[in-house]
């Protein structure tokens, strides 16, 4: 991946919807040359798909919330459990297996605080292995994602 490739990610990172000519002006190539770049990007993996920015809200999503939970054992399978069975908990984010005090944090956007009751007590404490579950609810999200670091000189 050279400087021109990441500033195509930037490009697109910021703006998803940008033409293809758009972008092709924006960086200087012809637009048989940005179209090209951008499908090797995309066949490499390191595009991996378009989506819109939605504000939760309109969703009726009025809590968000942390879950840290920690495992009886810190087996390969055990882990693998755990991640099939919190697929299957709707209202889930994203969940990331960590080091520290707890072995996994799972991100949750859920309707109201009786649903995030009800998905802590039945789906996620069901979930086989799980030893302890703590849940911080988010007051605030200080800072927005706006997508990954892209240094484009290297």
């Amino acid at each position: 991946m050279d400087a021109l490739d990441r500033e195509v990610l930037l490009a697109l990172q910021e703006d998803g919807r940008m033409s293809n000519l758009a972008l092709a002006r924006k960086l200087g190539l012809s637009p048989s040359a940005m179209l090209g770049r951008v499908r090797r990007l995309e066949r490499s993996g390191a595009i991996r798909g378009y989506r819109a920015v939605i504000d939760p809200a309109a969703l009726g999503i009025t809590v968000r919330a942390l879950v840290v939970a920690r495992l009886r054992e810190h087996s390969e399978e055990s882990i693998r459990e755990f991640e099939k069975g919190i697929k299957d908990v709707p209202g889930v984010r994203a969940c990331y297996h960590v080091t520290g005090q707890f072995d996994m944090v799972v991100e949750l956007a859920l309707r109201d605080l009786d649903h995030l009751g009800q998905l802590i007590r039945v789906d996620i404490a069901r979930i086989p292995g799980v030893m302890n579950l703590e849940t911080m609810l988010v007051l605030a999200e200080s800072v927005e994602d706006e997508g990954w670091p892209i240094a484009t000189e290297q």
